[in-house]
């Protein structure tokens, strides 16, 4: 596989083709349809789209220190994170669309606000890294895309664009120290770096990233 060079043009179309995607994927969801078992052991889909909506929150968060200058980390402690992802199942499908769909908008409204100034600005990610502003967009691009691929309601990496798959696919082949892939088609071969079903015979099985 080729490495690809993203670019910040590319995560934000990315970003908002995913964040499409998604609100598509939900708009439709009765009760049952919320409450019912996402992709991810463990996580119904209420689980999901609030661990989403949470991220969106939590992305704001850099946008303004990215904007500002004044230190605002993405969740104040690991609890902060762990009660957005359970406030899911205590909230209707329209009350999870409502925050899923406001906090997007709030976040691409941020983005749209920044100047070539603030995007080079470092900001802190909840894992400890220290990223320019620019990485924002592809952060988010990997968590819309992936996770709406998780809520299992039709969507695969199959349906995601392909050069976000390029991209992604490369990033987690060099985290996870990968050498080189398995034969396959890239949706197939993406699904299998990130841990998730996949139709590749005999490759190896991954643990779960994201």
């Amino acid at each position: 596989m080729t490495a690809v060079a993203r670019t910040l043009t590319d995560a934000r179309a990315w970003a908002r083709t995913c964040t499409g995607l998604l609100l598509d994927a939900v708009a439709g969801l009765d009760e049952d349809a919320f409450s019912a078992p996402s992709q991810l052991p463990g996580w119904t889909r209420k689980h999901l789209t609030a661990h989403v909506a949470a991220n969106a929150d939590a992305l704001c968060n850099l946008v303004h220190w990215a904007a500002t200058g004044e230190e605002r980390p993405m969740y104040a402690s690991a609890e902060e994170r762990a009660a957005g992802i359970a406030k899911g199942p205590t909230l209707s499908a329209d009350e999870l669309r409502s925050w899923l769909t406001t906090s997007a908008h709030r976040l691409a409204a941020g983005l749209d606000r920044l100047t070539d100034e603030q995007w080079g600005r470092e900001v802190v990610t909840a894992q400890g890294r220290t990223v320019p502003a620019t990485e924002l967009p592809w952060m988010r691009a990997r968590e819309v895309c992936v996770h709406t691929v998780d809520l299992g309601t039709g969507v695969t990496f199959a349906g995601l664009p392909d050069g976000f798959l390029s991209a992604l696919a490369e990033e987690i082949r060099a985290k996870r120290g990968l050498a080189g892939l398995p034969d396959g088609p890239l949706p197939e071969v993406t699904a299998w770096l990130a841990g998730r079903p996949h139709a590749l015979a005999g490759a190896p099985e991954l643990g779960p990233w994201l």
